[in-house]
């Protein structure tokens, strides 16, 4: 048992979305709790209800029941100031779609996440390391998809977010590209390591529908219409150069 104080907590937590004449349950009475430096990745069928999950943990949109505790704020029914607040300053998002500015830079979309933070990194600095310094100033049209989405996690990784929540980001990447992808996830997770601190530890989830990747993360939960139906710790996670495609 983690002794430590959870960064995340649910409690009953419960997501209902409206359909036709009645209403589908995405998450069904969800109880977990997420410790400061976890790599989570969370599998499961479509319509599990992991993406769902992902965005009630980046406060992107509320529960129906139930409560969450992030930090040890109750988030369940803060304002949406509050919550574009807590997104901009805590949390880092990467998505399967880029959602990249296309009318800027490399460089350009990087920075323009760097200047809505307190505290960010250079955004050279994180071009760096993602391998994407000698093309910095191309525009997204000039990258390849696996490029692309190495600038949307430099934007994810440039305000020093305590939490990265990653909604399948490998999955429209061939092999090698999702392999660059894992290894810059790996070596954030091994940065923290050197923090003493939980407080400045950064907490990834990673949702797929790739098990391999499972293989990765120190604690894998499974869902299953809308409830955890495993959550396992994983005593010995492999690196990306092990994981088999």
């Amino acid at each position: 048992m983690n002794t430590k104080s959870p960064c995340i907590k649910l409690s009953n937590a419960v997501k209902e979305f409206p359909s036709g004449s009645g209403v589908v349950r995405a998450l069904d009475g969800i109880d977990l709790d997420i410790y400061p430096g976890e790599f989570v990745v969370i599998n499961g069928e479509s319509g599990c209800g992991k993406s769902t999950l992902l965005n009630m943990i980046g406060c992107m949109d509320s529960l129906t029941e139930g409560r969450i505790e992030i930090f040890g704020k109750d988030m369940t029914d803060i304002t949406e100031k509050e919550r574009t607040a807590f997104r901009r300053r805590d949390v880092g998002f990467i998505f399967q779609q880029y959602h990249l500015m296309q009318e800027l830079s490399a460089y350009e979309n990087v920075e323009f996440i760097a200047e809505l933070a307190k505290d960010p990194l250079a955004a050279e600095e994180v071009l760096g390391m993602v391998g994407l310094s000698e093309v910095e100033e191309h525009r997204p049209g000039q990258l390849s998809g696996g490029q692309q989405q190495r600038v949307a996690i430099a934007r994810a990784i440039v305000k020093r977010p305590r939490i990265i929540l990653a909604d399948e980001p490998t999955a429209a990447l061939d092999e090698a590209s999702a392999r660059d992808v894992l290894r810059i996830f790996e070596r954030l997770m091994q940065k923290n390591k050197e923090v003493q601190d939980d407080e400045k530890k950064t907490t990834m989830i990673l949702v797929t529908h790739n098990r391999e990747i499972a293989r990765m993360a120190n604690r894998v939960l499974v869902l299953k219409k809308g409830r955890v139906a495993n959550d396992a710790v994983n005593e010995a996670p492999c690196s990306a150069d092990m994981l088999e495609w």
